[in-house]
């Protein structure tokens, strides 16, 4: 593992995390939600830097000295960056790494030229139906120091405060956007029986698309008959609570980002389990999620309160970020 770089001076961020790049406040812990592309340089060092320490903390990471590809600097693959920010701290708390996948590349053989192309490969339904729909998100984190408890509300609420910003940015292209596709992590490390269990109910509850994209490397469940017997398959609250339970006798928790993602909509699509290895082996798993299939408190709790600014507002936010085209 290399030397991670230093932090880079605040004034620096400060400078690029102005008003023309801000999305929203967030809902709870009086954050706020800034939307950049590679052109803003500094923010997207402090983002790899970042990065690099939140994954090589839970066993990932790429082993550089920041965590930054080609995607997150070359404006020919789209993508844009989603960060949360405490103006009282003055640092970046976490971020999301999105493409508006209306505008993706292609490859030779037709496949989409996506972040997750090494891991998935994409049916032709897919991308006929769905991928001109889609926001594809990845790289999630939320920094070390956010991660304790003693961060208080600014901790409790860091992943919510991302789900504002990916709610916002459905409202403000609702006319381009339809789902949000992304990655689930499990590190190495994990339990091996917790993620199986995990894998089962995911593929009990939400497997019925899970063709529509292929697991290049699949990581599939050893024995599923013996958690046949825990899930009566007709009830996603009854089985859920199982499985919460289940999964603490086994010293561990269902990791953060699954549980957030499959508690948002019950029409959730997972399409499997695979080992990223570009990034250090991990185990992730596709989902896909419909803005309008959201459950209702979870549309309430994170795009309510973004149209309560109005479209006027709203409208002002889209045209500063015409280069989200």
């Amino acid at each position: 593992m290399k030397k991670i770089i230093e932090p880079v001076p605040r004034e620096l961020l400060m400078a690029e995390l102005n008003d023309k790049r801000h999305l929203r406040n967030t809902n709870r812990a009086g954050n706020e939600l800034y939307v950049v592309g590679p052109e803003a340089v500094n923010v997207i060092r402090d983002i790899g830097r970042l990065r690099e320490i939140a994954f090589r903390n839970d066993g990932g990471g790429t082993g550089e000295p920041l965590d930054i590809d080609k995607f997150d600097t070359d404006p020919a693959y789209g993508y844009k960056q989603l960060v949360l920010w405490d103006p009282e701290a003055q640092e970046i708390i976490g971020g999301y790494r999105f493409c508006i996948c209306d505008s993706c590349v292609y490859d030779r053989a037709g496949q989409p030229i996506l972040t997750s192309s090494h891991m998935f490969e994409f049916s032709r339904r897919f991308i006929r139906e769905y991928l001109p729909y889609t926001l594809e998100l990845g790289r999630s984190f939320v920094s070390v120091e956010y991660q304790s408890s003693k961060s208080g509300a600014k901790s409790l609420y860091a992943l919510d405060n991302l789900f504002d910003g990916i709610a916002a940015l459905g409202v403000m292209y609702k006319d381009r956007l339809k789902y949000f596709f992304g990655k689930m992590t499990m590190y190495p490390s994990y339990n091996e029986e917790a993620r199986e269990m995990i894998q089962y109910f995911l593929r009990l509850y939400f497997g019925a698309n899970s063709r529509l994209i292929r697991i290049r490397k699949e990581v599939k469940v050893s024995n599923p008959r013996r958690f046949a017997k825990l899930f009566s398959g007709t009830s996603f609250k009854d089985d859920y609570k199982i499985l919460k339970s289940e999964i603490l006798k086994l010293g561990v928790s269902i990791p953060p980002l699954v549980n957030t993602y499959m508690n948002l909509s019950p029409s959730m699509m997972y399409f499997g389990t695979g080992i990223n290895d570009e990034f250090a082996d991990v185990l992730d798993s596709g989902i896909l999620i419909t803005f309008e299939e959201m459950y209702p408190e979870k549309k309430e709790r994170h795009e309510a309160s973004f149209l309560k600014e109005g479209w006027r507002s709203i409208r002002a936010r889209i045209r500063k970020f015409q280069s989200l085209k």
